[in-house]
């Protein structure tokens, strides 16, 4: 008996340190990339991330994880059972990489404000949270009438565009460290091999990755390469409302803040009766605005990601993981980013090392969309990719020619005709993709008229610059105050799109003919 107690609580240590660290490493990659992102490919100011940004982004994780503890607890006084396990709750990865490269970073580029940057993004958490105090209320009706694959799809592009593509040229940057990361880190996630002596491949992975990029470093093999600074500051929070002053300027912003924070309502209630089917039978309600008041605590503290419920809490139930793991990642997280660990973790993990751990998310986001998603939805899928596709591009080619100092209106005709199309495509990107997703999944169901409202909203909200805004920085506008007609334009294209949808409703079901029937030349 002794012994088989023994094995027992032995076997529940290793669940609960497993869990947590999975759970740990989710969040610290998050932090990780972003910094990354806005550093790297922006130039930002790194003390603003790590003082600033981190730890009030922090702040939601560890009140959110401190909030499901005590669910967990309850459940777990009401149930009488010992293995009831918390829901997992952490940074929503989508979110924080398009809050990084649409909002955060575009911001930057044009005003040179780091402190105006953060607090367009704090504005931008706001709007999220607020979305989603709403969303929480109306979130199964929107599950309901939404097709999948115009919610999962959007951001599935992101998925494959920026968790895919972006930390793949990271990857290729330093290839040495991407390369052995990215192989044990695929061999733990998708094929769960184990390394011998039972290591975590994701642990080794940041072990070994980091090793190998500061030997190279210091041998002089990597280019770009800075020595860490070791320092650890405290980072003490304030509350501030600020922020509140951008929300005129960040307004243009409510395209990108509504479908993420839909997204992640509509997340919530799957993975509440996710867990309800392994066992734990949470309030939905309790769920969600948890993590929605968390999000707009993390705002007026300096966050600018939101939190949300993980998906995997049937995963974490196996592990053996309770209330406990929960509380370390909150604690770890919350108390970390004030004294300046999580800062320091973030300094030190190479962008390299982490980035197949983004790739993996985004193929599982991917996945998920098609899967989850009617077989016969799965062109409406593959077309919510598009928008992000030009959002892609639009970054790059703003590297490309930030770095090489050239001026937009210095461009041959075509070119800045070009660059105007590409940036009326990707601004409200994630919104396109959802209206156009949604709109060809009830075309392919022969509901023509639901696609027909899909593309009169989109040729409405057009006019405004709610999507397709003409301008640069993706700003709303009057349709009447803006100097150029393609606003016009493209809203009278949705306009003839949705009366040809509409003159189809008259088409019996019986005269469609299925797509195999007609030849493939």
């Amino acid at each position: 008996m002794t012994q088989a107690a023994g094995g027992t609580k032995h076997s529940m240590f290793w669940g609960e340190t497993t869990a947590f660290l999975a759970l740990f490493l989710d969040n610290a990659g998050v932090l990780i990339f972003l910094n990354a992102i806005l550093v790297f490919t922006f130039n930002f100011p790194v003390d603003i991330i790590l003082t600033r940004m981190i730890p009030g982004t922090a702040i939601g994780v560890l009140a959110g994880d401190l909030i499901y503890t005590w669910l967990a607890i309850r459940l777990k006084r009401k149930t009488g059972r010992e293995d009831v396990t918390a829901m997992p709750l952490g940074l929503d990865t989508p979110s924080t990489i398009g809050i990084a490269y649409a909002v955060l970073g575009p911001t930057y580029v044009i005003t040179r404000d780091p402190i105006l940057t953060w607090h367009v993004g704090m504005a931008t958490l706001f709007m999220i949270g607020v979305v989603k105090v709403f969303t929480s209320f109306c979130g199964g009706w929107i599950q309901r009438n939404v097709p999948t694959a115009g919610l999962l799809g959007s951001i599935a592009g992101i998925g494959l565009m920026l968790l895919g593509f972006l930390p793949l040229v990271e990857i290729m940057n330093e290839v040495i460290v991407g390369m052995v990361a990215l192989g044990l880190i695929f061999a733990a996630l998708f094929s769960k091999l184990q390394l011998p002596g039972r290591i975590h491949g994701v642990l080794a992975a940041v072990f070994f990755g980091t090793v190998i990029h500061f030997a190279l470093g210091w041998s002089g093999y990597l280019p770009e390469y800075h020595a860490p600074s070791l320092e650890m500051h405290l980072c003490l929070p304030l509350f501030s409302i600020d922020f509140l002053k951008t929300l005129p300027q960040s307004i243009h912003y409510l395209p990108i803040a509504i479908p993420f924070g839909i997204l992640t309502i509509v997340g919530g209630i799957n993975n509440t009766e996710s867990a309800r089917l392994a066992g734990d039978d949470y309030r939905p309600q309790d769920i969600l605005l948890t993590e929605a008041a968390t999000s707009l605590i993390s705002a007026f503290f300096g966050g600018v990601a939101q939190t949300t419920p993980y998906i995997g809490h049937p995963a974490y139930k196996k592990m053996g993981a309770t209330w406990r793991y929960t509380l370390l990642t909150g604690l770890a997280v919350g108390i970390g980013s004030v004294v300046g660990l999580m800062s320091l973790f973030v300094g030190l993990i190479p962008r390299a090392v982490i980035a197949p751990i983004f790739i993996f998310i985004g193929f599982e986001i991917i996945r998920q969309a098609y899967s989850e998603s009617p077989p016969a939805h799965s062109p409406a899928v593959s077309l919510s990719f598009l928008p992000v596709i030009a959002s892609l591009v639009l970054i790059i080619l703003g590297q490309f020619l930030g770095a090489a100092n050239i001026a937009l209106d210095k461009l041959p005709l075509r070119l800045q005709h070009l660059h105007q199309t590409l940036t009326m495509l990707a601004n409200g990107f994630i919104l396109t993709g959802l209206l156009w997703g949604s709109m060809l999944a009830f075309l392919i169901d022969h509901r023509a008229r639901l696609a027909a409202l899909c593309a009169a909203v989109c040729g409405l909200l057009t006019l405004f610059g709610i999507i397709h805004s003409v301008m640069p920085t993706g700003e709303l506008y009057l349709p009447w105050r803006v100097a150029s007609n393609a606003h016009y334009m493209l809203a009278l294209a949705y306009l003839a799109l949705a009366g040809i949808l509409l003159i189809l409703t008259g088409r019996p079901d019986k005269e469609h003919r299925p797509v195999e029937n007609f030849p493939i030349r």
